[in-house]
């Protein structure tokens, strides 16, 4: 991959700047200004490429990072490189896309997961929570449920924003797939409180865990 298709890349990325776009994404601390739909279409054109993805991560920029986690070969990323890419990815919609188009495809999440869940990066460790969440939902063998409410209760109330986000996801999922933890779900959440006067469009689900567990629970039972 040469330097002038990487530069060819981030100029067309200028040209899809949008001041409009960007300061709404600002308000969500992504420091971008590129429509998401337009830089979907860009990636589709440009097919997976593995060495421009690297190029483009390195570069710092979050629309070119954005770009990456949709050109990249997720499977091609060794262990310590997406360690390190995740310790990068401070903008909170290069982090979700990191985690959910890349890591979750990688071979190496399982063991990513144990790794970032005790980190003490709270936006790091936050990662290893999604993961976790994925989990309980998909493939919860061997996960010790009871432990992870454990901890959830003893450190969700005081946790960063990103993580205590994370931890309450996974507290309401737990809530959810699992009705022999259901009742200790929701007395957790009760008593914590975090996210019960979080703002909710109508017809949305309100985060505060008994709230979602006990509306989730019931769309699945009316099936």
């Amino acid at each position: 991959m040469t330097d002038t298709v990487l530069a060819q890349v981030m100029a067309e990325l200028a040209g899809l700047e949008d001041p409009n776009a960007r300061r709404i994404n600002e308000k969500h601390g992504d420091d971008h200004g590129v429509n998401l739909g337009k830089l979907r279409a860009l990636a589709k054109r440009l097919k997976t490429q593995q060495d421009l993805a690297r190029q483009l991560w390195a570069t710092g920029d979050t629309a070119a990072r954005l770009l990456a986690t949709l050109v990249c070969r997720p499977k091609a990323f060794g262990r310590d490189d997406l360690d390190l890419m995740m310790r990068q990815a401070r903008v909170p919609k290069v982090h979700d896309w990191l985690l959910n188009y890349v890591v979750k495809a990688n071979p190496h999440a399982e063991e990513l997961r144990l790794l970032w869940s005790a980190d003490p990066d709270p936006v790091v460790a936050s990662a290893g929570w999604a993961l976790t969440t994925d989990r309980v939902a998909k493939k919860p063998e061997g996960l010790d449920l009871p432990g992870l409410l454990d901890v959830i209760e003893a450190q969700m109330k005081d946790a960063p924003d990103r993580l205590q986000w994370a931890m309450n996801h996974c507290l309401a999922q737990i809530g959810i797939e699992h009705a022999e933890h259901r009742a200790r779900a929701i007395g957790i959440g009760e008593r914590l409180e975090v996210l019960k006067d979080y703002p909710t469009p109508p017809n949305c689900t309100s985060p505060f865990a008994p709230v979602w567990i006990t509306e989730m629970v019931g769309r699945k039972q009316s099936r």
